[in-house]
C-alpha cells in the first residue's frame, strides 16, 4: 500500500529531527542525522546545512510492514511557505509537529488552515516533551480551542489489542450509527478501528501523540499507530492520471518533472498528455526516477500512489494534470506580497541572466519573474528578506552569478468601481480587428473573470476564445500606478474581423486597447495586500496591541480572553504591519504570539500617497495604449481614446 505523508511545522518545532527518527526506525537510514550537526538526511543542500532550516521540500522513501511511505519534509519558515503549499496538495496524510513548550505558533495555524482547505487527513505530534516547560495537556487544550475539537489523544492507548474507554466513547459520539450499535451490542474492536480509519480519512478525527524526537521518545509508538490507522485505495488497473507538484533542473540542465501518480501505471517510453484544455501537449517519457533524499533509482515504471521524477516533459508546470486528470490548476493561498529588483555586477548581461531566473521561476512559480524591456531589469516576487538571502546564494552556487536585490516593495493592484464599455480597434494597413468589452467591478479577490455574449455571426468561437486568451495571458496595467488589474468581470459584447486582413496579433492589440479605453472612463481604485492577524498577549498588554493596530490602519474584532491571555483578531495592511512580529516579541519579551495570514487585497489605506510616490505616467507605458488605430487612404492613423468610440465599426 502506497502512502504519501508530509511533515509540517512552525520553524524550530523539530520537524526535520522527527523525520530522521521515522527513517531510522524504519531502517531507511543507518544513522540519525541532526540539523545542528549539518547531517540531516533530508536537509542535504548546502544552504540548508549552513542555515539550519529546511528550504526545499525533499522526499524520502521508507517501508513499514505492508506499506511503502513517501515522506515529504517541507519548509517551516514562512518565507518558503509556497514550497510547502505545493507539497500539501499531493499528500495522503499530514503530520503537524508542535513544540510542547511553545505550543501553537503563527505558522502552525497557517499550516492547519491549508491542510483544511485541501482536505488532508492530519495527525499531531507534540514534540520536545523532555524540555523544561513542556506541557502536553496544555497544548492539546490549545489544539481543541484554536484548531479543532476533534483531536483525540492516543498516548498510552493500544490500538491493536483493545481501546481505552475514553477513546471508545469519543469515536461513538461522532458516529450516529456506531453509537446505536454501541448502545445495543457494546464494543467491537475491529469495527471501532475501521471507523477511526474512515473518520481520519474524512477529516473528522485527528489523532494526537507526543514525545521527544531528539531523545527518541514516542517515535516507535507513533509509527505503529500511523500505520494501523491509515489506508489508501489507489487503482493500478485504471487509466493513467497524475499531478505535477514540482519542477527541478539538474546542474547539466536536465529538466525533472515530479509527479504524483494517482491512478494507473506510468512506464518509460509512454506518451503522456498534459496541459490545459485549449493547449494539450503530448510528449514521451524518456526516464523515470524514484528519489530518496538526494539519491535516486532509475526505474522502468511507477504505479498509482507513487511519487516519481520524469524526464521528457519539456513544458509541464506545477499543478498540471497528467493523463486523464482534469487540467484544473492548483490554487495557492501563500502568495508573495513583496517585489524586488535584481541588481547585477556591472559586467553581467541582464538578458543572459534572465534565462537563469526563468529556470528558478519554473521551479518556484510564486517568484513570478518579469522582464522590463525598457529598463532592462528583472523583477521577482518574494515572501520576505530571508528568501532573498537564500536566492542570492542559490544564484551564485548554481549559475555563478553574483547578484543583490533592492529592498522589497509592496505589490499593489488596481480595480474599478464603475461599469464601463471599452472599445478597441486595430487597423493599420492590411490588419484588422475590433473588440467591444463590458468591464464591471467584481467581488474583492476574485481576480479577472471572462464571459462572452457575442453572437457567432459577429465573431467565430475561435476568435472569441482568442480574445479570452489575450485577456488572461498577462497582467493588465491599471491607470493609477501601472499595477496589475484585478477584481473585474469582462464580457465580450461584440467584435469584428476581416476575411483577408485579420492576422495573428491583431486581436491582441484590439483587446488590450479596449481594456485600456474602458479604464480611462472608469472610477479606478488602488488595492494593497492585507494580513489577517491573530495576536495573543497578557491581558495588561491588550491596550498596547489595539493602539498599535489602529496606528497601522488596521481593524479588529472585540477582544476575547482565555485565562490571563487576551486574543485579538482582525485585518491590517501588510505595508504597516510586516515588521510587527519583531515589535511584539520585544515588548512581550517573547511571550506574545502572532499569526499573520495573507487575507487578500482591499482598498489602499494611503492611496494618494502611493500614487504620487510611484509616479506612473499612463501616457508613456510602452506596453499599453488606450488609443485605437484606424485606416484611411492606405495608411493607419491613431485616434485618442475619448474620440475613438464614435468611429467604431460595430454598432
Amino acid at each position: 500500500m502506497n502512502k504519501t505523508i508530509g511533515i509540517l511545522a512552525h520553524v524550530d518545532a523539530g520537524k526535520t529531527t522527527f523525520s530522521e527518527q521515522l527513517l531510522f526506525h524504519t531502517k531507511a537510514i543507518r544513522n540519525r542525522g541532526r540539523v545542528d550537526h549539518q547531517s540531516a538526511f533530508l536537509d542535504n543542500h548546502d544552504i540548508e546545512k549552513q542555515r539550519g532550516i529546511t528550504v526545499f521540500a525533499d522526499q524520502a522513501i521508507f517501508h513499514y510492514k505492508d506499506s511503502t511511505y513517501y515522506l515529504l519534509d517541507t519548509p517551516g519558515h514562512v518565507d518558503f511557505s509556497p514550497e510547502m503549499e505545493r507539497s500539501i496538495q499531493v499528500m495522503d496524510f499530514a503530520i503537524i509537529i508542535i513544540s510542547a513548550v511553545e505550543g501553537i505558533e503563527g505558522h502552525t495555524e497557517t499550516v492547519w488552515r491549508l491542510l483544511n482547505k485541501h482536505h488532508v487527513p492530519t495527525f499531531f505530534f507534540i514534540n520536545k516533551t523532555d524540555r523544561t516547560g513542556g506541557d502536553v495537556e496544555r497544548v492539546i487544550a490549545d489544539i481543541r480551542n484554536n484548531l479543532t475539537s476533534d483531536v483525540l489523544n492516543l498516548n498510552a492507548v493500544s490500538i491493536t489489542d483493545s481501546l481505552d474507554e475514553k477513546v471508545i466513547e469519543f469515536v461513538a459520539e461522532r458516529d450516529e450509527k456506531l453509537f446505536d450499535y454501541y448502545m445495543q451490542y457494546g464494543f467491537n474492536h475491529e469495527l471501532w478501528v475501521n471507523t477511526m480509519k474512515n473518520m481520519i480519512k474524512e477529516c473528522t478525527l485527528f489523532p494526537c501523540l507526543s514525545g521527544s524526537a531528539l531523545q527518541d521518545i514516542g517515535i516507535e509508538d507513533f509509527i505503529e499507530k500511523l500505520n494501523n490507522l491509515t489506508t489508501t485505495n489507489y487503482k493500478k488497473e485504471e487509466e493513467l492520471s497524475g499531478r505535477v507538484y514540482k519542477i527541478r533542473y539538474e546542474d547539466a540542465g536536465t529538466r525533472l518533472t515530479f509527479i504524483k501518480v494517482i491512478s494507473g501505471t506510468l512506464k518509460v517510453r509512454d506518451e503522456v498528455v498534459y496541459g490545459d484544455i485549449d493547449n494539450k501537449i503530448t510528449e514521451k517519457i524518456t526516464q523515470i526516477r524514484k528519489y530518496n533524499g538526494n539519491q535516486y533509482e532509475v526505474v522502468q515504471q511507477v504505479c498509482a500512489g507513487e511519487l516519481c521524477a520524469v524526464i521528457g516533459l519539456s513544458q509541464a508546470t506545477t499543478g498540471d494534470g497528467v493523463g486523464k486528470l482534469p487540467a484544473k490548476k492548483m490554487s495557492f493561498d501563500m502568495i508573495p506580497t513583496l517585489r524586488s529588483k535584481v541588481v547585477f555586477e556591472s559586467q553581467v548581461n541582464a538578458k543572459e541572466a534572465l534565462k537563469y531566473f526563468m529556470i528558478l521561476d519554473s521551479e518556484d512559480p510564486s517568484l513570478m519573474v518579469s522582464w522590463e524591456e525598457k529598463l532592462q531589469q528583472i523583477h521577482i516576487h518574494v515572501m520576505g528578506t530571508i528568501q532573498l538571502e537564500v536566492l542570492k546564494q542559490v544564484v551564485l552556487e548554481r549559475f555563478g552569478l553574483l547578484v543583490n536585490f533592492e529592498k522589497p516593495e509592496i505589490i499593489y493592484k488596481e480595480t474599478i468601481e464603475s461599469t464601463v464599455t471599452g472599445y478597441g480597434h486595430f487597423e493599420p494597413l492590411k490588419h484588422y480587428a475590433e473588440v467591444h468589452l463590458k468591464i464591471e467591478p467584481a467581488p474583492r479577490n476574485s481576480g479577472i473573470q471572462f464571459r462572452s455574449t457575442c453572437h457567432t455571426d459577429h465573431l467565430s468561437l475561435g476568435l472569441q476564445n482568442l480574445v479570452k486568451q489575450h485577456i488572461y495571458e498577462r497582467d493588465h496595467h491599471g491607470l493609477l500606478t501601472g499595477s496589475g488589474l484585478t477584481d473585474v468581470k469582462i464580457t465580450l459584447l461584440t467584435g469584428r474581423a476581416h476575411n483577408r486582413h485579420t492576422h495573428g496579433g491583431d486581436f491582441r492589440e484590439a483587446t488590450f486597447r479596449a481594456i485600456r479605453q474602458g479604464l480611462e472612463k472608469a472610477k479606478n481604485r488602488l488595492l494593497e495586500p492585507y494580513y489577517q492577524f491573530n495576536i495573543k498577549v497578557e491581558i495588561e498588554q491588550m491596550g498596547r496591541v489595539m493602539t498599535d493596530i489602529q496606528t497601522a490602519h488596521g481593524t479588529f474584532e472585540p477582544p476575547m480572553t482565555d485565562g490571563d491571555k487576551a486574543i485579538i483578531t482582525g485585518k491590517v495592511p501588510v505595508s504597516t504591519f510586516m515588521d510587527y512580529t519583531t515589535t511584539l516579541a520585544s515588548y512581550t519579551k517573547g511571550k506574545g504570539s502572532i499569526s499573520l495570514d495573507f487575507a487578500g487585497y482591499d482598498i489602499c489605506h494611503n492611496e494618494s500617497a502611493i500614487i504620487e510616490k510611484i509616479g506612473y505616467d499612463k501616457e508613456s507605458d510602452p506596453m499599453y495604449t488606450s488609443a485605437s488605430v484606424f485606416c484611411s487612404k492606405g495608411a493607419g492613423y491613431s485616434v485618442k481614446w475619448d474620440e475613438a468610440e464614435k468611429m467604431m465599426h460595430c454598432q
